[in-house]
């Protein structure tokens, strides 16, 4: 027998990372805890938490869920410290390691800091050539740890100063929630790209990814980290700086569409809303005749909803989701692979049986779950199989912290709309419009294509910021084909 992983042949999209920091309050550890829990759908490969006492730095960092090392008394009990930070993490820059998870934590001559970190740096290759080159050694292989780097060979005096100067050199989506002995930092990338909140706890200030991690541990949220804002948090309380030139805010359509949970607020919008919403937006578009309205679960819930109340079909549980699905499982035998999608999904036959019916998912990356759910729900008796969309088509990679394969990959940026529907075995597909998305979210002109309100690359290729990584990395091809042609 042999151990599979159960993604190897998932295409769901992977969430970046979650990071969560408190700061000056008696239970700073086991809060954070409770914050990663509540993100925990940002990332289920580690987690990791840091604290300060006041007299040194602290650390637990683990591969796995929260659950299953962080809430044991004698784990937090280690964590000592009014101040803590922690990150969840699926690795998208770096691979997937110890070594690797955060908060990473470095010591230079202005002191200790630990810093976890949400998205990617779309330099920090360049970046990391330069550093070594003049004596850098790098620990891990992740982006991050190109900040801590630069912080230490920074000549500013302050730290605050010398953080400051390292963000003016990296490019990319990123939210950052940091700490030395005595601060608390968190910054937002210029486009606010990456999310990132704050809030209060009595006196405690807390910096999470969503709102729903102010929730678990009863914090009022205060509001959202601006777009290129930093703040610098200590005993005397809260100060923001913006050092960076002002960019119009672009932050990244998919947390609606896919990332957050949906009871989280994100930019003054209830995301459960969104999604509904962009259901009905879907139905209006392309609503075919059918029985019944199927989601594939758990993220194409909210939009089978809208699509439902807005189409008047009849909305059914149709698939049944395992939520007990560990990341691994035995096989036995190589021939029963095919049947991996079981795992997770099974259909409900009697609510299909007979029917004709709609299933409404949040996106498709490479198609294969999807072919494979449509084949389950025929074999279950479904006279007619409608696929319907809930995002537009991705058809380009993203570079900011989510896990998208390359543009090779991608079903939708190699395949006309005919040629997926005839890959997923669906008698009809449709994916919502880019202008319904916008539609969706309370812009009834749909995408200002001059002035865009959302980061949309993956389905515009309208990238905010410039790929430096993906530069070199193509210039290192047409060198290495240049050579081999000898020319």
């Amino acid at each position: 027998m042999k151990t599979v992983s159960v993604y190897a042949e998932d295409d769901r999209l992977r969430e970046e990372c979650g990071v969560f920091g408190v700061f000056q309050h008696d239970d700073a550890a086991a809060l954070t805890a409770l914050g990663l829990h509540a993100l925990q759908h940002r990332g289920q490969e580690a987690a990791g938490i840091f604290t300060h006492d006041g007299e040194q730095f602290y650390s637990e960092r683990r591969m796995g869920l929260v659950g299953d090392h962080f809430n044991r008394k004698d784990v937090i009990g280690r964590l000592k410290g009014r101040q803590a930070i922690g990150h969840v993490r699926y690795s998208t820059t770096g691979g997937s390691s110890k070594q690797n998870i955060q908060p990473l934590y470095a010591e230079s001559d202005c002191g200790g800091f630990a810093v976890c970190h949400n998205g990617n740096l779309t330099n920090a290759l360049t970046k990391r050539r330069e550093l070594i080159k003049k004596g850098s050694i790098f620990y891990t292989t992740s982006d991050t740890e190109v900040i801590l780097h630069m912080i230490a060979r920074s000549q500013k005096k302050q730290f605050y100063e010398r953080f400051i100067e390292a963000l003016l050199q990296i490019d990319g989506g990123y939210a950052l929630v940091g700490m030395t002995k005595n601060e608390m930092v968190g910054v937002r990338d210029p486009h606010g790209i990456r999310p990132l909140v704050l809030g209060k706890l009595n006196d405690s200030y807390v910096l999470a990814s969503e709102t729903c991690a102010l929730d678990i541990i009863n914090a009022e949220f205060i509001r959202e980290i601006d777009n290129g804002e930093v703040v610098i948090i200590n005993k005397d309380g809260l100060k923001s700086y913006r050092p960076f030139a002002h960019q119009p805010a672009r932050p990244c359509v998919f947390e609606y569409i896919y990332f957050s949970r949906p009871d989280s607020i994100v930019g003054g919008r209830c995301v459960y809303d969104v999604r509904k919403k962009m259901g009905v937006e879907l139905a209006i578009e392309s609503a075919p005749e059918a029985d019944v309205i199927v989601p594939i679960p758990d993220s194409g819930v909210p939009a089978a909803i809208g699509f439902s109340r807005q189409s008047g079909i009849p909305f059914e549980l149709g698939i049944i989701r395992n939520h007990y699905v560990g990341r691994t499982f035995i096989e036995p035998e190589q021939k029963i692979r095919k049947l991996g999608v079981k795992l997770k999904h099974s259909a409900n036959c009697y609510a299909i049986k007979g029917q004709r019916v709609v299933l409404i998912d949040d996106s498709v990356v490479r198609g294969t779950t999807s072919s494979k759910i449509v084949q389950m729900v025929r074999e279950a008796g479904a006279t007619e199989v409608h696929m319907r969309i809930a995002s537009p088509p991705i058809t380009h990679p993203d570079f900011y912290g989510i896990d998208t394969p390359d543009k090779s990959q991608l079903l939708a940026a190699n395949k006309t709309l005919e040629e997926m529907r005839d890959y997923m075995g669906a008698d009809s597909l449709h994916f919502i419009t880019v202008d319904g998305v916008y539609r969706a979210m309370g812009y009834k002109d749909g995408r200002d294509n001059t002035n865009p309100q959302f980061t949309d690359h993956c389905f515009t290729g309208d990238y905010p910021t410039e790929l430096k990584d993906q530069d070199e990395k193509l210039k290192d091809k047409q060198l290495s084909l240049l050579s081999e042609l000898k020319v």
